[in-house]
């Protein structure tokens, strides 16, 4: 295990983060909350970017802190030890010799996973001591470091794709020597050599699962990744569990957050149609539903697939919703019962008629996913009755696998 002259200030800053996730009641496992005690995000974590830019600007401008320079060290230890997603490469650049200070322009394409959401999916994983983990798209490798603590040296491996970040995680976890592999290659096909696998966790998005996950889970095993639509507003997050026999049960929920979707997908945003609905909100009309509660998941991941095309601008004062490609918005309220509607597409009629029908579902807040038809349909259902709700997932080969 790797051990820094500076241990006492790092223990310091883990203890308080675990303490603070444990207050909060997000981390109740005593085996992950020993691994993040244990683990080192200095090691895997030298590095950050920091946005200086506001919302909408382009190009970004971005700040990188450099951990070892004196100037840097205390605002990039605070910043790698808080809940923070942690920039870490911008357009796929080489990992070995980035200038500190500040740069223009390019898009992240690594960075570490908002730390509540991976403390959440190793629980819901519940890793334990001898379990075979395969970890798709670890970037800078933080999850698969606290897997492979979890699960023992030699039975943790991850797939990158990004051959500078692939060999930079495998350094960082070198030194540390948790025994954990990282293994250049395309995520969506898994790791076939180390096969079958306990635990498959996925730190990207994916539209359709890959037969190949499927395939490699072991039975008894556990699956989880996100299923992103073209709206990153509202997505979705996925458990398969493969039973005794081979009988495979998958599991849809909404969630507040998802991990970014695989290379090349394309989502939609409302920052373009900023400005034009701030001019132009729309034309009042009486709204037969309220603006739903954020936390009505069950009803949101259903609008992603049901009302498809539509994006939510979380910054505007009151709900808005947008369909970039149709020039169309609704904005709701505030709180007169009304809605104010431009374009060709009314969205919020939309809205109401999924609304509607997933009243009529049942308010379901999960739905399940049928991954075994021969023919490859990923069917969805809310669950049986005449009024259920469904929809298939679309297929995997409509996503280009590398960058246009």
């Amino acid at each position: 295990m790797f051990v820094d002259l500076q241990a006492a200030e790092t223990s310091g800053l883990r203890a308080a983060m675990v303490d603070r996730l444990t207050s909060a009641g997000v981390l109740t496992d005593p085996r992950l909350r020993e691994a993040l005690l244990r683990v080192y995000r200095e090691v895997l974590l030298p590095h950050a970017y920091v946005r200086v830019s506001g919302p909408g600007a382009y190009p970004i401008d971005w700040r990188l802190l450099d951990g070892s320079h004196p100037d840097d060290r205390q605002e990039w230890l605070d910043l790698i030890h808080t809940d923070e997603s942690i920039l870490l490469q911008r357009d796929g650049e080489p990992l070995d010799a980035l200038a500190r200070g500040p740069v223009t322009g390019g898009h992240m394409t690594s960075m570490s996973t908002y730390t509540p959401a991976t403390v959440d999916a190793l629980q819901v994983l519940g890793l334990a001591p001898g379990q075979r983990y395969l970890e798709l798209g670890p970037g800078p490798g933080v999850s698969l470091a606290l897997a492979a603590t979890m699960t023992g040296p030699g039975l943790a491996t991850g797939v990158e794709r990004d051959e500078h970040m692939a060999a930079f995680a495998q350094r960082s976890l070198e030194r540390l020597g948790v025994g954990a592999t990282v293994i250049e290659g395309d995520a969506l096909a898994g790791h076939h050599a180390r096969a079958p696998y306990d635990r498959i966790h996925s730190g990207i998005g994916v539209p359709y699962v890959p037969p190949a996950w499927v395939e490699q889970l072991a039975c008894g095993g556990r699956m989880l990744t996100t299923l992103t639509t073209q709206t990153p507003s509202w997505p979705g997050q996925l458990l398969v569990t493969r039973a005794g026999g081979g009988r495979l049960e998958a599991v849809l929920q909404g969630r507040p957050r998802g991990y970014r979707p695989m290379l090349g997908y394309q989502r939609l945003n409302a920052l373009d149609h900023r400005a034009r609905i701030k001019a132009d909100p729309g034309t009042a009309r009486p709204a037969r539903l309220a603006p739903p509660p954020d936390d009505a998941y069950g009803f949101w991941i259903a609008a992603a697939y049901l009302a498809p095309g539509l994006v939510r601008d979380f910054q505007a004062e009151t709900m808005t919703i947008v369909a970039p490609k149709d020039d169309s918005w609704a904005v709701a309220g505030p709180g007169d019962g009304t809605v104010r509607v431009h374009g060709p597409r009314d969205v919020w009629a939309e809205l109401e008629e999924v609304h509607t029908r997933w009243v009529e579902a049942g308010r379901p807040e999960t739905y399940r996913v049928d991954l075994s038809d021969s023919t490859g349909i990923q069917s969805v259902t809310s669950g049986p009755g005449p009024k259920e709700l469904s929809w298939s997932l679309p297929p995997l080969a409509t996503v280009p696998l590398q960058m246009p």
